[in-house]
């Protein structure tokens, strides 16, 4: 046998080997699921009641309601309110927090501010904009935003202050100008905390979002569960939980963690 003959049986055992890991993973992830809903299928049936119904039943109403039209809906419009929570949420919170870190004065006059909002309750902020501004989707998507912004300032403000002051040096002397300076130095340094802060904000945006359209809209996800809470249909409050979870965990999946991969790969190391 040939030295190159020799070395593919190995080459195809390393290729079969890199293959199982991306697999791996995934192949957990779902039997993990399956196990669950196993589980959660043995419990219901060994206590039958109207308050635990098993998964069978919860798909009986998820493929009833998207059949209906009604699942489809109201997912889009809790999308779209959580889009633009958390849109408003991270560009106003990126730049206070930003200027906060940059200018020490500005923080300390500020951060008493900073830490009475970060302790006032969500609800509270929700049922004020509704009282102040009205059952409007202003009011709605407006009271969601001020709930995070808060949370962002402080993830952005400790990011910048942590920036590597040799990078504003080694700006300075090439005479960067000030876009290439925040394209260049500032935003690849945040880099970290806008995905610090972009991940807990979309899980708590759309927390924030159920309990705004529960008080006060109607229509989406919230309203829906609100309306299964007064019908006490447990099964439609799980279908509604379960369909818009797992929307939000493709979200994070297909679109969070491949942009932070992209937007981090300068930080990797070739091999």
């Amino acid at each position: 046998m040939t030295a190159e003959g020799a070395r593919d049986p190995r080459a195809l055992a390393a290729s079969h080997s890199r293959v199982a890991s991306r697999l791996l993973p995934g192949a957990t992830v779902a039997a993990s699921l399956l196990g669950l809903c196993l589980l959660w299928a043995i419990a219901a049936h060994a206590w039958p009641s109207r308050a635990f119904p098993s998964p069978s039943e919860v798909w009986q109403v998820l493929v009833r309601e998207a059949r209906s039209g009604e699942l489809f809906f109201n997912l889009g419009v809790t999308l779209v309110r959580v889009a633009a929570a958390y849109v408003l949420a991270m560009v106003i919170g990126s730049v206070i927090g930003i200027l906060l870190g940059i200018h020490r004065r500005l923080d300390q006059f500020f951060n008493p501010w900073l830490i009475l909002l970060l302790n006032i309750p969500a609800l509270v902020i929700i049922v004020l904009a509704y009282i102040w501004f009205g059952l409007n989707e202003a009011a709605a998507i407006g009271a969601v935003a001020v709930n995070k912004i808060p949370n962002v300032v402080v993830t952005m403000r400790e990011g910048t202050r942590a920036l590597d002051p040799r990078y504003q040096e080694m700006a300075a002397v090439y005479r960067f100008n000030p876009l290439d300076r925040i394209r260049h130095v500032l935003l690849p340094q945040l880099q970290p905390y806008f995905a610090a802060a972009s991940r807990s904000g979309i899980a708590l945006i759309w927390k924030i979002v159920l309990v705004v359209e529960l008080l006060g809209r109607s229509n989406g996800v919230g309203f829906q569960i609100h309306l299964a809470f007064q019908l006490f249909d447990v099964a439609a409050i799980l279908a509604y939980t379960i369909a818009f979870v797992a929307i939000m965990l493709l979200i994070e999946l297909l679109l969070v963690q491949p942009l932070e991969r992209h937007a981090s790969r300068w930080r990797r190391r070739p091999a």
